[in-house]
């Protein structure tokens, strides 16, 4: 789609999903805030291709002001969200708990999409509408034993997704989330080579990437879209809870 003259923001922006969403953005035309806690990789990615860039830990409702205060007062306001900014969990559940670790991954993960959305549905509004993505993850379609925290804060994503997509969309604004699978960027490095060993593909960045700017032309909210090796990027039909009966 045409990004010429839009305005965008996107967290997590200094690796992976945010940074090649963000050269995307910004080559297609798109004036890009590119927030993120890493200042030198954050830094370098928004010199590299034009973007602006301000160092901001998701996890608090300030950053995400901050964010967008600067995106209205650079380039005027506000069309697109990219609110992407994600940590693996760093601890386990019940063995292994570490509170500080539990607490930095929820912080970042579900937090970050809260307070972001406070921050951007406003700016949005002024604009008479615009889209935003939350990266959830396939961890947040289907069950992850192997990490019940990251599958916890990546399902209540989606659910927010879900519950308050279509409640914004008849304004204009078109909130929807990306759920891949496991993506070619640094939040695998630990399990990488038991993938290659096990024979499971690594998506390519650039695949993601595609999807994420397939949601942004979307004219619907409230829908998860996965990506997976080997299929094209879709909606996952969640199936319908069942209705009250009468006794």
């Amino acid at each position: 789609m045409d990004f010429e003259g839009k305005v965008a923001l996107v967290t997590g922006g200094a690796n992976g999903l945010g940074r090649a969403t963000a050269a995307r953005l910004a080559g297609g035309g798109a004036r890009v805030v590119l927030a993120d806690i890493e200042a030198d990789p954050g830094g370098q990615a928004a010199e590299e291709f034009g973007a602006v860039f301000i160092e901001a830990d998701v996890s608090l409702p300030e950053a995400s002001e901050a964010a967008v205060a600067l995106a209205v007062e650079k380039f005027g306001g506000l069309d697109f969200a990219f609110l992407n900014a994600g940590v693996a969990t760093g601890c386990g559940l019940i063995d292994h708990f570490d509170l500080d670790a539990y607490r930095r991954a929820m912080g970042v993960n579900l937090d970050g999409v809260v307070f972001g959305l406070n921050a951007v549905v406003p700016a949005l509004r002024e604009r008479g509408g615009g889209s935003i993505v939350a990266t959830s993850s396939l961890a947040g379609l289907a069950p992850v034993p192997y990490d019940p925290i990251y599958a916890a804060n990546k399902h209540a994503v989606a659910g927010l997704t879900r519950s308050l997509g279509p409640v914004l969309a008849p304004e204009g604004i078109h909130f929807n989330a990306i759920c891949p699978g496991f993506a070619d960027t640094r939040i695998i490095d630990p399990i990488k080579g038991g993938l290659s060993e096990g024979g499971v593909p690594v998506i390519p960045v650039e695949t993601v990437v595609d999807a994420i700017v397939g949601l942004f032309g979307l004219e619907a909210g409230g829908q998860c879209h996965f990506v997976q090796a080997g299929m094209e990027a879709q909606e996952f039909r969640f199936r319908n809870v069942p209705g009250p009966r009468s006794a």
